[in-house]
């Protein structure tokens, strides 16, 4: 049920101006570096939908999912969950009534999982913890858990290591639904598993999402894989959001250079003959450029570029992206988009 602060049009879960910082040691002992790791992020994840996240290592993809998820309190903006400030609820109020609502699958089961519990111990512990009905209710929900995932009966009875990696993966997946969660975050699931099975995976959460109206948050740095997968994409370049809409347009009318320089380098998605290189240096989340972040490997970057981060450009289909000289628009783009202030 929705509460009396949220309808079912509102967003899941919205970010709105989110920044993470960290601090780290450089230069000795007594001086210490701000890392920025997120740096004005806002988006929306939406009720049964999948938001693809992409980018290349270290853009704040995992950082961003801490966050969706609770792990991570950001240094400044707002998390809302259903329409309340999740930061701003008491600490046992967002332990019942967000955390039991998202599920986590980490990138390496093999490390995610206890190799010392069986399956089944690993299924029910977040029904224990949570107290969720009966023993006799938990042993069944286990049970139906693992056919939800394509599992026989008997691996209940398997520690981790007995299972092959893919087999680890769906019990991942299914401890991450254990608690009958709204939302999904998965972050990297397929890249620790090998090709054979990781459409098998892909499949499973494809499936999983129509069976149970689910939303989720797909992390990946594998541009084919989350325009496969997802309704929406966002890409991410050292902490920003500089793209964001349908992922039919995203990846079929991408506006910003760095999203096309992604496409670029899996020229059969889209039919790109042209590998674009990025020349420069990569820039240092401890001390970013000035505007946009891209300027330093950007063919057209220009004085214009090092001003100041570019306001969102906004297509009337919602297609947003952050950048002073975009790509030029498909030949049936719709109305021309307006500049936010």
């Amino acid at each position: 049920m929705t509460g009396p602060e949220e309808t079912m049009t509102d967003p899941l879960v919205r970010l709105d101006g989110i920044h993470v910082r960290h601090k780290a040691r450089s230069g000795g002992i007594l001086r210490r570096d701000a890392v920025h790791a997120l740096t004005d992020a806002s988006l929306e994840v939406r009720r049964g939908e999948i938001l693809g996240l992409v980018g290349e290592s270290g853009c704040g993809k995992s950082t961003l999912a801490r966050v969706v998820t609770g792990l991570q309190r950001p240094t400044e903006g707002r998390v809302s969950f259903k329409g309340r400030d999740l930061w701003e609820m008491p600490a046992a109020e967002r332990r019942t009534r967000f955390g039991a609502s998202v599920g986590v699958v980490f990138q390496d089961p093999s490390t995610a999982l206890n190799p010392r519990l069986p399956v089944r111990r690993i299924l029910r512990d977040p029904l224990d913890v949570h107290a969720r009905g009966t023993r006799a209710w938990r042993e069944e929900r286990v049970e139906e858990l693992l056919d939800l995932v394509g599992l026989p009966g008997h691996t209940l009875g398997a520690l981790p290591g007995q299972l092959s990696g893919g087999q680890r993966q769906r019990v991942a997946v299914a401890r991450a639904l254990a608690l009958e969660p709204e939302l999904i975050v998965a972050d990297e699931p397929t890249s620790a598993l090998d090709v054979s099975v990781r459409a098998q995976i892909l499949n499973l959460l494809v499936d999983l999402r129509a069976r149970l109206g689910l939303a989720m948050v797909f992390i990946s740095h594998d541009v084919q894989t989350v325009r496969y997968l997802a309704d929406r994409i966002a890409v991410l370049y050292l902490g920003r959001v500089v793209e964001e809409g349908a992922a039919a347009r995203v990846t079929g009318d991408s506006r910003h250079p760095y999203t096309e320089a992604l496409l670029s380098a899996t020229p059969s998605l889209l039919e790109r003959p042209e590998r674009i290189v990025l020349h420069g240096p990569v820039p240092s989340a401890t001390n970013p450029p000035s505007g946009c972040p891209f300027r330093t490997r950007c063919w057209k970057a220009d004085d214009a570029c090092a001003a100041a981060f570019p306001p969102a450009s906004t297509a009337p289909d919602g297609h947003r992206w952050h950048c002073v000289h975009p790509q030029p628009a498909a030949e049936d783009a719709a109305v021309p988009a307006t500049r936010a202030g």
